[in-house]
């Protein structure tokens, strides 16, 4: 086949080729060697020839070598971690308990938690350390100071923690708090139990109490009746107006009383006793 036979490329075609490799390559390179970090969020550059690198990329769009090097996003805010786990107080009773943890990475030690632990740190560290550390803390305390002392149990849980999960694994603690708590089946009825026995001393106390007030009512009142009763004869001994007063007061009560009565009666001065006084004061005058 003879080359020199075949149509020359106009020099047009060859400077527009160029053009448009030298297009195709700049696209690439933008589409694969600029990377964007989000706000809340940071980079690490994992590079082929010397892995992972120790620049930490803030905010903003950031280059990279295609191919050569990779990013990788780290999300820095603050983020919740639930676990629930099991654990006997130091009475040797089990309780349920559910802690919330609010924690984020070191922002400043990312690129030696990506090459140690991976992008699933947390999965991967959380849930044993804090595990371990709210087993140690409950097993410090009985069950009813977990009731008790509950803001006590979460400062120690959350000192234990922040010092571990940052000297050891470069996580940082924000914020503890138990959101459950709850004892066994036995337990449980254990206490309701003794809240009622409770109660009903209680009320047993107030039973008595209330008896022994009522008691000293009726002396009191009987020492007055005793007292009243004195005076009054001490009175009758002087003047019979108190007794014409009482007879006068029954009279009257009697009068009512038939007055309202559907039916007719008659009655006489000795039914409506008016006639007591006069008995009466001839017997005081009989005595004097």
């Amino acid at each position: 086949m003879d080359f020199r036979r075949m149509p020359k490329v106009p020099p047009g075609m060859t400077s527009l080729a160029r053009v448009l490799l030298g297009a195709a390559g700049a696209g690439y390179i933008a589409y694969n060697g600029l990377f964007n970090v989000q706000g809340g969020n940071k980079a690490v550059v994992f590079s082929r020839y010397s892995g992972v690198k120790p620049q930490i990329y803030g905010e903003g769009t950031h280059f990279c070598v295609p191919w050569l090097e990779r990013p990788q996003i780290f999300d820095v805010r603050t983020r919740p971690k639930k676990l629930r786990s099991i654990s006997g107080t130091k009475d040797l009773q089990m309780v349920d308990i559910e802690m919330r943890v609010l924690y984020k990475p070191n922002s400043t030690r990312l690129p030696l938690i990506w090459s140690r632990f991976g992008t699933d740190y947390d999965d991967r560290i959380l849930p044993s350390i804090i595990s371990e550390t709210l087993k140690a803390a409950i097993a410090q305390f009985d069950a009813a100071q977990l009731i008790t002392k509950r803001e006590e149990v979460s400062k120690l849980v959350r000192r234990n923690l922040t010092e571990r999960a940052a000297r050891d694994f470069h996580i940082l603690i924000e914020d503890v708090a138990i959101t459950h708590l709850s004892f066994g089946r036995e337990y449980t009825k254990a206490i309701e139990d003794k809240q009622v026995a409770q109660q009903e001393a209680e009320r047993a106390k107030f039973l008595v109490q209330r008896a022994l007030q009522e008691k000293k009512a009726m002396v009191i009142q009987a020492q007055g009746e005793a007292r009243a009763a004195e005076l009054i004869g001490h009175s009758l001994e002087k003047d019979s107006s108190y007794l014409e007063l009482k007879r006068l007061e029954a009279a009257k009560e009697i009068a009512n009383n038939v007055a309202r009565s559907n039916n007719q009666v008659y009655l006489t001065s000795d039914s409506l006793l008016l006639n007591l006084l006069d008995d009466t004061t001839s017997t005081l005058k009989s005595k004097k």
